[in-house]
């Protein structure tokens, strides 16, 4: 029997474009990260857990995942009411309103928390009218939710934005004319195809707050046990050149963050299967 004519490979070049690919991405992503826990297991067990169960480190683990879970889940409720108004609405200064919405991603960390401090603190802008009302935003952990918050909006409004724009009118419209009022067609035509750019921004959402140093800094206060967040312990760490201790608070953070994203992944991959049965 004569074998079958070879194809042509559709990407030529495909062992050197994987070669290239996983040297890079060691190089960036996994010798860093391998780096993290080489030093962090330096520390006895006794040691490191020492490091990352003291007070003010779990303190500020309370603080910054649960801000940050809490920050994304405000950004995916707003975001999409924000991308729902751009895509559905034609209003005045709508181009500036969507160049806005990135703005977060072009202004410096350290600008934003210094701008968000001027307008939230109890002589500024906002602040002067919010504090005799008892809401203290500056320096305390809401006024790490607001940066959180402000850094975080644009994930969700980029990711739900493209699939919206490709949302046919046509079975709203359908659904209308088989009797279905407005949170129903919401809820059981729209909600579904929005759903995975909903999990997603919110995971990009968490993730890039988590991790937030710069914005936060300026506006939390940095108050023991009250507003110090987690990089901010890392930091100290290291301008005390506890290398190691940095390392072990950094590499909980790491395998926690790693946790919450995979069971995020997790759960939308299980809501795609569940509705990929239902159809």
């Amino acid at each position: 029997m004569t074998k079958a004519p070879t194809l042509p490979r559709v990407l030529p070049g495909f062992g050197l474009s994987l070669g290239f690919t996983l040297t890079y991405l060691s190089l960036v992503v996994l010798i860093p990260l391998a780096a993290v826990f080489i030093r962090a297991s330096s520390l006895s067990l006794e040691a490191f857990w020492d490091a990352v169960t003291a007070p003010r480190v779990l303190a500020s683990y309370r603080l910054s995942f649960g801000m940050a879970l809490l920050a994304a889940a405000i950004n995916t409720v707003f975001g999409l009411l924000l991308a729902w108004s751009l895509v559905r609405y034609r209003f005045p200064g709508k181009k500036l309103v969507d160049a806005l919405v990135d703005l977060p991603f072009a202004l410096p960390t350290a600008v934003a928390g210094i701008a968000l401090t001027a307008l939230y603190a109890g002589n500024g802008w906002l602040g002067q009218y919010l504090e005799p009302l008892g809401i203290k935003v500056a320096f305390g952990p809401l006024g790490v939710l607001v940066a959180l918050v402000f850094i975080g909006l644009p994930f969700v409004v980029r990711t739900v934005q493209p699939v919206l724009e490709d949302l046919e009118t046509e079975l709203e419209e359908a659904a209308t004319s088989l009797g279905a009022h407005r949170w129903q067609t919401f809820r059981h035509v729209i909600l579904p195809v929005l759903q995975p750019a909903l999990m997603t921004g919110f995971a990009l959402a968490f993730a890039r707050a988590v991790g937030e140093y710069g914005s936060v800094i300026f506006i939390a206060g940095n108050i023991p046990m009250v507003s110090e967040i987690t990089p901010l312990m890392i930091i100290s760490k290291l301008e005390q050149y506890d290398y190691a201790g940095a390392t072990a608070i950094a590499s909980v953070m790491l395998v926690a963050s790693f946790l919450l994203l995979l069971a995020i992944n997790g759960l939308q991959a299980w809501q795609a299967r569940r509705n990929g049965r239902s159809e």
